[in-house]
């Protein structure tokens, strides 16, 4: 296709919104919009006073929030809806559109290194929407009293007690104009938090922001209904203490589950819409496989992007657009503190195709994700890494990774930071090659129990996982080859190594055990399967010159060493 034709191709089709989170924007200047003001429906058929949705990032919160505004704030347009799915339902329509005042404050860009930092930037974006509705001042319905909050915010003399009691105090002033209840919209609800706890303020943006939502969400006598939106369900503890009125909608849940992402028929259209419905397989491999609820969904964000760059060019080539705009600063983290070995043996487990089952935690602090390894899985979940299905009959989760883009993002990117975390244990790890070597098993029992300690539950408890958990960390060995499963002797040994000068090699036989008592008998019963079956005949083929043979029992969270020296 020539330049000139394909300027006209595109001047006939609607803009692409890469980047738009406006839906006036979007709606007055023809970008392409998919259709998820069946939201608005749904909401109002199903609403609770105080709405929670649970989304990863780029799956289209802040759009939706900007639509509900469009919807309901007094003055709204009501073009902007016509064609679509809300303009069918006429009654409704004639009842809530353009009925309320509304509040809309995004809480994303609310950062800093420092309290102080992030305190400033939520003043900013406090007095942005204040300034907004700064018509409330010349109002002859509010009581001249009730604007002296109102006018220190205007005048940047605002306080503590101002900021706190800001959303509530905003309410109050646009019912006594109005003579409406206020509907509330929080956008990126737990972003402050996030924040804060990477960068060491959690404990004073929490006093901050439980203040600040205490008093708009559970006082608030001037309050309609409120929806909020974040990645992570914090628990009531942080920052909704004695909140009762509040509906959680995360993405487990079959309520709403198709107005967050992409559907396939949405994706099918958009690309037919643009001509490139030939793309679609690629278009699904990368950015399809995430489970909200009983829905399957693309991610918005990368579907748009890809159609972008498709557009300029239809040799374009999927790629990782969602990485860069994710927030992945507490995965990696918990990553950083992930025990050795372990957690990237699951990873690579999922990258290469598999299913792992794991407990999921959904409603947590920010402290509580730091606190234990084991809730990366949570967090992987929530913030979009993996995706999963809930098996009632366990009650766990079957976790997997969602697309090829995910994919290449644990394998870019994930891993290094594995790589980054060994590079910092190198000499932790030194001290256990040593120990394998020269047979010291006071040492290997030692630091296999520490790692025990922090990275087993009690659903790992078998003989494969403990395999794949002591190779995870003999691999770590740049001097070693290690083999799984090998075949020598009259058998296939657990695992054998050999130092590459071949100047020394161990062979491990692993067993597992239900009864702490047995682990001396089962090392025993190890070292014997050895010896019977000749699983050092290799290294003797090879003249290894100091050979090892080892069993290692685990129980739980307990192991238990036994050596022997062959040669």
């Amino acid at each position: 296709m020539d330049g000139l034709a394909k300027g006209v191709w595109s001047m006939e089709r609607k803009k692409l919104p890469v980047g738009i989170d406006s839906f006036e924007k979007l709606r007055r200047e023809a970008f392409y919009y998919v259709d998820k003001t069946g939201l608005i429906i749904d909401l109002l058929n199903n609403w609770g006073e105080v709405n929670l949705f649970t989304r990863p990032r780029r799956f289209g919160k802040t759009l939706n929030m900007s639509m509900l505004k469009s919807f309901f704030e007094i003055g709204a347009d009501r073009t902007l809806f016509d064609g679509l799915a809300i303009s069918r339902e006429t009654a409704l329509c004639e009842a809530y559109m353009g009925k309320f005042p509304v509040v809309f404050v995004s809480l994303k860009d609310v950062d800093g290194l420092t309290f102080e930092n992030a305190y400033g930037k939520l003043r900013d974006i406090l007095r942005a929407e204040i300034s907004r509705l700064s018509f409330l001042m010349q109002s002859e319905q509010i009581a001249e009293d009730d604007k002296y909050s109102f006018e220190r915010f205007l005048r940047e003399q605002d306080t503590l007690d101002d900021v706190q009691k800001s959303l509530k105090m905003l309410s109050s002033l646009l019912y006594q104009h109005y003579g409406q209840k206020v509907i509330l919209l929080i956008d990126e609800y737990d972003v402050p938090l996030d924040k804060a706890f990477q960068h060491g303020y959690y404990k004073e943006m929490v006093a901050l922001i439980r203040s600040l939502f205490s008093r708009a969400l559970k006082t608030n006598d001037f309050l309609q209904f409120a929806v909020l939106t974040g990645c992570l369900r914090v628990s009531k503890e942080s920052i909704f203490t004695g909140l009762n009125n509040m509906t959680v909608h995360s993405i487990a849940d079959a309520n709403f589950d198709e107005y967050f992402g992409f559907t396939d028929h949405e994706v099918r259209e958009m690309l037919e819409y643009y001509g490139l419905e030939s793309h679609l397989n690629e278009t699904r491999e990368w950015y399809d496989g995430y489970r909200f609820g009983n829905q399957d969904v693309y991610c918005p964000w990368d579907v748009i992007n890809y159609c972008y760059a498709l557009r300029a060019s239809e040799s374009a080539q999927p790629k990782a657009y969602w990485i860069n705009t994710s927030g992945n600063d507490m995965v990696r983290k918990l990553i950083g503190k992930a025990a050795d070995g372990t957690t990237q043996m699951e990873i690579e487990r999922l990258i290469a195709g598999e299913t792992i089952v794991k407990t999921l935690n959904e409603n947590l602090t920010h402290n509580e994700v730091d606190a234990n390894v084991e809730n990366i899985w949570s967090l992987l979940y929530m913030t979009g890494y993996l995706t999963g299905t809930f098996d009632p009959s366990s009650n766990r989760y079957r976790l997997k990774i969602p697309n090829r883009e995910i994919r290449q993002i644990y394998t870019q990117q994930v891993l290094e930071w594995f790589k980054e975390k060994a590079a910092a244990e190198t000499e932790k790890l030194s001290v256990l090659y040593t120990a394998f070597e020269s047979g010291d098993t006071e040492t290997i029992t030692d630091y296999l129990n520490e790692q025990l300690l922090d990275t087993v539950s009690f659903y790992d408890a078998q003989e494969s996982f403990y395999h794949g958990f002591l190779l995870a960390l003999l691999n770590t060995c740049a001097n070693w080859r290690v083999s799984s499963n090998m075949e020598t002797g009259k058998g296939r040994s657990d695992i054998l190594v050999e130092r590459k000068d071949r100047k020394i090699g161990f062979v491990i036989e692993v067993k597992d055990v239900k009864d702490e008592k047995r682990l001396d008998t089962a090392c025993a019963t190890a070292l014997k399967q050895i010896e019977d079956k000749n699983y050092i005949a290799v290294l003797n083929r090879y003249r290894v010159k100091e050979i090892w043979i080892y069993g290692i029992a685990f129980c739980d969270k307990e192991c238990r060493v036994v050596v022997k020296r062959m040669g």
